[in-house]
């Protein structure tokens, strides 16, 4: 079932009731850019080239693993560098039900040395689960008891997903490392010190974790953090070139090393043909507390602004959420993941905060040292945090029980999701930011309120359900247009246009999908359709498509397909510029336990495509659209995705209304009738 299709549904039945059916009867049976931004910066060496290192490896492969073989081949990466004796990398690798290699059995933990001399086994570690902190606990006092080290770096390997849901997925036990569960882990082995961390660098080879939570959860653990704010492609770092980087030069600091692994990520990634929406950022701890204050700020003055008139605030705020470049896909086909660029966030909401948003925009740029970015993600910043695009309770709860999360945008978030703020909310929190004792209170109490109330109902502040049937008109040129009144305005955040197909020979609705490809006058509430007749075809096959993402160059689709007999999403860019479609890879999107897919398959000749349509019938009596599997077609040289003429027939379209909290009405329907090429508009 595809969620909202019931809304689309009964909008349609409701034009079929008027009778309208005879009158479409009648009329049909005539019808990556540089990839960086902080291109040639260099940084100094920061230590003695006779200095030792140790990496620490927490190798989680789960179904990556499993089924790709894709930590297997990271390894033998690390295995074409020469180490000097000066440099070890220690590996603890499990969580994947099978592996392929031969050094790990199947649902074991393994642990093994890689240094000048090799590959060392150095035996299983018992019933160790990835996704457990005591298992992160034991392996970082495992390497703190044995191996004595001048600098220590520490990656994370598996898949990610963000702030909300953490890394390292344990495919055995199903079990996953929250940001808490981290901290808690390097606490109980190290000493926390801003002036002197323990590591010099802590990564993440994993999806989605360069985020300010994460960061914030880091502070006093390591000197640099590195980490991607966008889903990573299944070929992730590249070890061969980052430690070989190392190797040669074991004087450089974190920041060159970070330098290294972003340069060597992106020559990886076009190895791979992966690199046109890849990000990974470096960013510096030492800026943290500057950017906590910032961001503490924003979240204040976005909580003042939002008590005295919620609706107007939340609509254009989270407008301006959409707007900003967000990651993970964050759509009802993909998943959410709830994670947005920060500094791009804040750019979008100067008009709204115009006190705190170029504070934190700085302390971003002051934060991210080194970036590197593709072509299809130039607006971000490097560091993204958390924004409730989907207003799940249980989603905005496990964000909430993060400690390192902003206490002012917990509340923040919380008048979104819940409608509701306690009376003196700002005053207090005002007073917490600045004593340590009192936030940790204030964090504990946010903690426990979201907790307690996933099945709570929330307070409605946006009555969108107002906008159903809202009324169309054709106007002098043809185009379908409506318009709305401040107070209406106040309850939209986007709208969509959504296309249906009517087969009245067969008896069959078909749901097209949506798209932002509307005329709209948000200054003057007034809306137009730009429908010309066209959609989206793969190798000529229409198909679904959903917007993800429009920014100022380009747009984002999702097109649920089957790729070889597998469901999955094909990613699709469309540049603005250009007007021209590119194939990006097929993904699965963000799993129910938050972690998102980070294999991107491109699709090669040969590949067998399914489509994947949503229809119900005209007779009966179905609630929903339900998926159903349309044409199956071999890929040839050259797949594309390009706008192409439908077909004659009878079509309809609705202007779809969302609120900030993701509800959605929809306006009456819009008749497209298209017969050799032309089409006439009319409203019922």
């Amino acid at each position: 079932m595809i969620e909202g299709g019931n809304f689309v549904a009964r909008a349609f039945f409701r034009l079929l009731f008027l009778g309208a059916l005879v009158v479409l009867s009648l009329l049909t049976t005539g019808c990556l850019d540089d990839s960086s931004d902080t291109a040639g910066k260099n940084f100094p060496d920061a230590y003695k080239k006779e200095d030792t290192w140790l990496i620490h490896w927490y190798l989680c492969g789960t179904d990556l693993e499993s089924r790709f073989g894709a930590a297997s081949a990271d390894i033998d990466e690390l295995m074409k560098v020469k180490l000097p004796p000066n440099v070890k990398v220690l590996i603890e690798a499990g969580g994947a039900k099978k592996w392929k290699n031969s050094h790990i059995p199947k649902k074991k933990t393994v642990r093994l040395l890689y240094d000048s001399e090799g590959l060392h086994e150095l035996g299983q570690v018992k019933d160790a689960d990835m996704g457990d902190p005591k298992t992160l606990t034991e392996f970082l006092k495992y390497g703190k008891e044995n191996y004595t080290a001048d600098h220590h770096i520490f990656i994370f390997w598996d898949h990610g997903g963000g702030s909300m849901s953490g890394v390292c997925y344990d495919e055995v036990t199903e079990h996953m490392l929250s940001l808490n569960d981290i901290r808690s882990a390097f606490d109980s082995v190290y000493k926390a010190s801003a002036e002197n961390p323990p590591f010099e660098l802590i990564g993440f080879d994993a999806c989605l974790m360069a985020t300010y939570e994460t960061a914030n959860m880091l502070h006093g653990l390591t000197r640099y953090m590195v980490a991607s704010e966008e889903v990573e492609p299944g070929c992730g770092w590249y070890y061969t070139g980052w430690v070989e980087a190392l190797a040669k030069n074991t004087a450089m600091g974190g920041s060159g090393i970070g330098k290294a692994i972003c340069d060597t990520y992106v020559k990886g990634c076009e190895m791979n043909d992966s690199e046109d929406s890849i990000t990974l950022s470096v960013i510096d701890m030492s800026k943290l507390p500057a950017l906590k204050v910032a961001y503490d700020s924003f979240g204040i003055e976005a909580l003042e602004k939002a008590e005295k008139h919620p609706k107007k605030f939340f609509s254009k705020f989270t407008r301006n959420a959409k707007h900003a470049e967000n990651y993970g896909g964050n759509t009802k086909s993909e998943g959410y993941t709830n994670m947005v660029d920060m500094a791009d966030l804040a750019k979008e909401s100067k008009e709204q905060m115009p006190k705190s948003a170029d504070q934190l925009i700085n302390a971003v740029k002051n934060t991210v040292i080194y970036r590197v970015h593709g072509i299809f993600r130039s607006q971000g910043s490097g560091i993204s945090s958390f924004h409730s695009y989907d207003s799940n309770k249980r989603h905005y709860s496990s964000y909430a029980n993060q400690k390192s999360a902003s206490l002012p945008n917990k509340y923040l978030y919380r008048y979104l999701v819940y409608g509701d703020l306690p009376q003196g909310t700002v005053d207090d929190l005002q007073a917490q930011v600045k004593d340590e004792k009192l936030e940790v209170e204030g964090h504990q109490k946010a903690a426990k309120f979201a907790k307690e109330s996933q099945d709570r109902p929330s307070k409605s502040i946006f009555n969108i359900k107002s906008l159903e049937d809202l009324a169309v008109q054709v106007d002098k040129e043809g185009y379908a247009t409506f318009k709305l009144d401040e107070a209406q305005m106040d309850l939209v955040t986007e709208i969509h246009c959504n296309l249906i197909h009517m087969d009245l020979k067969n008896d069959r609705i078909f749901y097209l999908g949506s798209d932002g490809d509307i005329v709209a006058d948000w200054k003057n509430g007034v809306f137009k359709d730009n429908f010309k007749g066209t959609w989206p075809m793969l190798d000529g096959h229409p198909v679904y498509v959903e917007i993800t993402a429009m920014e100022d160059d380009y747009n984002l689709y999702a097109i649920p397909i089957k790729l070889n007999g597998e469901k999955c999403n094909l990613l699709v860019s469309y540049s603005l510029k250009d007007k021209k479609y590119t194939i990006m890879g097929a993904t699965q999107g963000v799993e129910d336990n938050g972690m998102a897919d980070r294999v991107s398959t491109k699709l090669k000749k040969g590949d067998q495509i399914t489509t994947i349509y949503y229809a119900m019938t005209i007779s009966g009596n179905e609630d929903n659209f339900m998926p159903v599997d349309g044409e199956t077609f071999t890929v040839g040289d050259n797949p594309k995705v390009s706008d192409e003429n439908l077909k004659d027939g009878s079509y309809g379209y609705m202007f779809e209304f969302v609120s900030p909290n993701g509800e959605s009405a929809l306006s009456k329907v819009v008749q497209f009738v298209l017969n050799n090429g032309k089409f006439t508009t009319s409203v019922n």
